[in-house]
């Protein structure tokens, strides 16, 4: 049984892909420092899979805690998905992102190459992109100026990854760009659960909804796009989780085309924060009480995903639909509310 350690297990993504890891036989080692996640999220995927991973709670900025990790246990592959997240927060605080964000990866990096780890999947972002001039965005697409440090830190993060192939080519990365992921589990035992003012839209949604916050914010509503709302690729966060699985198996399988692969992850399919918004009041029967505000800083326009890549070379593809994935949150919401 191959020991995969995933970085902010704990997290939304991160808790997600675990559950699929454990059910395609792996064994999980989640190390977690909590900031945005709570503990209690391993009793949800205890419940989904019957087995309750291992836990480590460090600073991955923390090189000593990093090496006596891979001390403890042997590692053949790395999901990293510990970073600071937020396009908008990262305006304010780049310095924070910067620290954090690649200060972790090169912890890891330097104890992979020091521990012989097989290989690396590194949780990337379509904001690499910046504001595409042909959509949709293939893995071809030049790698523009980013608008936010967020953006910038996954762009700096890709080229970190490269130049450590460079120096080690025994050593294999894949770099999954995804697009928006949203939903819950099917089961609603694990789910979206920021910390604080929610930064994404769809648990600001449901949030709202649900009667946790006043109202909704909309940042701009002028964009060149048929409602005047932004627009991005919304992907259901259990398929995206599906396909780290599948790319850790690809690493582990010797499968690489290259040392280094690079994975569009989306639905291939563009939608307005004015249609998800419909789609919540369809779904619920609820009107949502939300308010137009000014643009943010570091948002683009429009992006959604080529994912032919992905679907040819993986062999995966986005299964969920969007009102199934939207009526998931709804149903985490509802649960973690008691409504």
């Amino acid at each position: 049984m191959h020991t995969i350690l995933v970085t902010g297990g704990t997290g939304y993504i991160g808790s997600h892909t675990t559950v699929e890891l454990v059910k395609s036989g792996y064994h999980v080692v989640i190390a977690d420092n909590l900031s945005n996640s709570t503990i209690e999220v391993l009793d949800g995927i205890q419940n989904i899979t019957g087995v309750k991973p291992q836990f480590e709670k460090l600073d991955l900025c923390d090189r000593k805690s990093v090496i006596t990790l891979f001390e403890k246990f042997k590692i053949d592959a790395i999901i990293h998905f510990a970073a600071l997240k937020a396009v908008g927060e990262s305006m304010e605080i780049p310095l924070e992102y910067y620290h954090n964000n690649l200060e972790s990866l090169i912890n890891l990096l330097f104890a992979t190459s020091k521990f012989n780890t097989k290989g690396f999947v590194f949780s990337s972002s379509c904001t690499v992109y910046g504001q595409p001039d042909i959509l949709p965005v293939t893995e071809n697409a030049p790698i523009k100026k980013s608008m936010s440090p967020y953006g910038n830190t996954k762009q700096i993060a890709e080229e970190i990854i490269q130049d450590t192939i460079t120096a080690n080519p025994s050593f294999k990365a894949i770099s999954l760009r995804y697009f928006n992921p949203i939903g819950a589990h099917e089961s609603a035992l694990i789910g979206e659960l920021p910390l604080g003012v929610p930064l994404n839209l769809v648990p600001f949604v449901t949030q709202t909804m649900a009667g946790v916050r006043e109202k909704l914010l909309i940042f701009g509503n002028n964009y060149n796009t048929p409602d005047g709302t932004a627009i991005r690729d919304y992907i259901n966060v259990s398929d995206l989780a599906k396909a780290h699985v599948v790319a850790v198996q690809r690493i582990l399988e010797n499968k690489n085309k290259n040392n280094y692969e690079t994975f569009n992850l989306g639905t291939g399919k563009g939608v307005s924060v004015m249609e998800i918004i419909k789609s919540f009041e369809k779904i619920t029967g609820k009107k949502i009480n939300y308010e137009i505000v000014n643009r943010r800083p570091g948002d683009i326009e429009k992006v959604w995903a080529d994912t032919s890549l992905a679907n040819t070379e993986l062999g995966w593809r986005a299964a969920i639909s969007l009102e199934e994935t939207l009526k998931s949150a709804w149903e985490w919401e509802k649960r973690i509310r008691n409504i």
